[in-house]
């Protein structure tokens, strides 16, 4: 990683945590969580404005052909919500010398949930909630870098979602895009300035 930056913000739900797993269980299996999870991704980055998690979640799952009630289950799984394995270790290593922050598309009782499931301590945890829009929308990576008080310049920015990449080239943040699940960049989205499947990569130099 280039010695340059001070901090580095990460997408919580996919760039730490395997949110995935929870997903496809609630939902029945992994065709289906994939399919819901389309649907939420496409209600969340269309929206802009902050519209309640829980509602789109139910929405999206009656657009996936689910049953809304499966938006309860999810909410309740969430304490199950596991980091990627290599996480813990990447962000011990990290906090030793940079400020840590997540920026996540989610209510702010349910990001600050997940939040604590990472097991480090963040100096900033924004939601949409918060910031009052979805991402890729630039308040709430604009908010994070306000509360650090750093410009973008010297933030990192960890997407897990491709749609992150059009959010963070709005506010000029150099993004690591971790492709855990191998997704395709969305057509229009720009280039990240590395791609890996995991988190490791974060302290090759580039």
């Amino acid at each position: 990683m280039k010695k340059h930056y001070a901090a580095v913000l990460f997408d919580l739900l996919t760039g730490l945590i395997d949110s995935w797993t929870v997903w496809n269980r609630v939902a029945g299996d992994e065709v289906k969580g994939r399919c819901w999870r389309d649907e939420y991704l496409k209600l969340t980055y269309g929206c802009g404005e902050y519209q309640p998690y829980e509602s789109l979640v139910r929405l999206a799952a009656a657009r996936a052909g689910l049953p809304e009630a499966l938006a309860k289950d999810l909410g309740a799984a969430w304490e199950t919500l596991e980091p990627w394995d290599d996480a813990p270790g990447v962000l011990e290593r990290l906090a030793r010398t940079h400020r840590l922050g997540v920026v996540s598309n989610c209510s702010q009782r349910l990001g600050r949930l997940a939040a604590r499931r990472v097991g480090v301590e963040f100096d900033v945890i924004v939601t949409a909630e918060r910031a009052g829009y979805y991402k890729p929308h630039p308040a709430p990576y604009k908010m994070a870098m306000d509360e650090l008080n750093l410009q973008p310049g010297v933030v990192l920015f960890v997407a897990g979602s491709a749609f992150d990449l059009v959010g963070t080239a709005r506010v000029g943040l150099d993004t690591y895009w971790h492709n855990r699940v191998g997704l395709k960049r969305p057509e229009g989205a720009p280039p990240p300035l590395r791609e890996a499947r995991s988190l490791e990569e974060l302290f090759f130099e580039y």
